[in-house]
C-alpha cells in the first residue's frame, strides 16, 4: 500500500560516537535553505528528490548517493509522486578525518567530497548493511567495522583528495595476538577499538591485516568463534536463550540469525530430522 504521509525515524547509537542516523520516507516535505555541521551521507531507495546545492538543482534518484558537506547551503524537495525514501547518515568531520588519517597513517585534510551526487553501488551496499546492522540486534564490534567499511570507501573512492592507501606487511604477531583474545574473551562486548589498541595498529590496518591473514574480518571471526561455543552449550542441553546469552550474543534472535550464516541451519534445528 502506498505510503501518503511524511515518515522519519532519527536515532543515535550510543557505541558509535559522531554518528547520528535517520531513515525517512516523505510525501510532501519541503527543506527550506540549512546548513549541517556534518557530513551528509545518504542512500536513495526510491523515488526522486532534488535539492539546490552550490549555484544549481542537482537531482536524486533511486541507487544514487548523496555527499553533501559540512556548512554548505542546500534545499531538498521530493519530485513526482511515488514519495522519496533514503537512509542518511550524519558524520562528525573529526570522526571522517580519523579514518582517513588511519588510512594514510599520516595527517590528512581533504576529506570534502566535490560531486553531492554519485553513483556507487559497493558503497551503497556498505550504506545499507550498516544501516541494518544499526535496526537489528548486532555486536559493537559488527557495528563499528561496518562503519568503518563505508567511511573508509567513501574516502578511497570519492574524496578530494583521497587518502593514500598505505602497503602493510602481515602483521603476524599483531594477527595472533588478537585472534587468540577473540578465541578466550568472545562473550564481552569487544570493540574494534579496543583490539586495535591490543594490537598496536590502528583500527583500519587492523581490519585489513586481520583479513588478509585470516580470510575473515575481526567481526566475522567473532561470530564464528561465537557460534562454535554456542553450538556446544546447545549440543550439552542448554537451552537456546541462555547459550546465547553466555556465547556474547544479544539476544536469541541474534545467535539464530548469525548460527545460519555459519552453518545453514538454526539452534532450534540442530536435532530435527526430515
Amino acid at each position: 500500500m502506498k505510503r501518503i504521509q511524511d515518515e522519519a525515524t532519527f536515532w543515535q547509537d550510543p557505541e558509535l560516537d559522531g554518528v547520528e542516523i535517520l531513515h525517512a520516507h516523505y510525501v510532501t516535505q519541503s527543506f527550506s535553505r540549512h546548513t549541517h555541521n556534518a557530513f551528509v551521507i545518504s542512500l536513495i531507495e526510491q523515488g526522486e528528490g532534488a535539492f539546490w546545492y552550490r549555484g544549481s538543482l542537482r537531482h536524486s534518484s533511486a541507487g544514487s548517493l548523496g555527499l553533501l558537506n559540512p556548512d554548505e547551503p542546500h534545499t531538498g524537495h521530493v519530485l513526482g509522486n511515488i514519495g522519496w525514501t533514503y537512509r542518511a547518515l550524519y558524520v562528525d568531520p573529526g570522526l571522517l578525518l580519523r579514518v582517513a588519517q588511519d588510512i594514510a597513517e599520516r595527517p590528512w585534510n581533504g576529506c570534502w567530497f566535490p560531486e553531492p551526487v554519485v553513483q556507487d553501488r559497493r558503497v551503497a551496499q556498505s550504506i545499507r548493511t550498516l544501516h541494518r546492522l544499526l535496526i537489528e540486534p548486532s555486536s559493537t564490534l559488527e557495528r563499528e567495522s561496518a562503519l568503518l567499511v563505508a567511511l573508509s570507501q567513501l574516502l578511497l573512492r570519492h574524496a578530494e583528495r583521497p587518502p593514500s592507501l598505505q602497503r602493510r606487511g602481515p602483521e603476524h604477531r599483531a594477527v595472533t595476538q588478537v585472534r587468540e583474545y577473540i578465541d578466550v574473551c568472545y562473550a564481552e562486548n569487544l570493540s574494534l577499538q579496543k583490539l586495535a589498541a591490543l594490537a598496536q595498529l590502528n583500527p583500519f590496518h587492523l581490519a585489513q591485516v586481520f583479513r588478509k591473514t585470516v580470510g575473515l574480518p575481526p567481526h566475522a571471526y567473532l561470530n564464528q568463534v561465537r557460534v562454535a561455543r554456542a553450538r556446544t552449550l546447545i549440543v550439552a542441553g542448554e537451552p537456546i536463550a541462555q547459550a546465547a546469552q553466555a556465547t556474547g550474543f544479544v539476544d536469541q534472535s541474534h545467535l539464530t540469525r548469525r548460527f545460519k550464516q555459519v552453518l545453514g541451519f538454526t539452534p532450534g534445528q540442530l536435532f530435527k530430522r526430515s
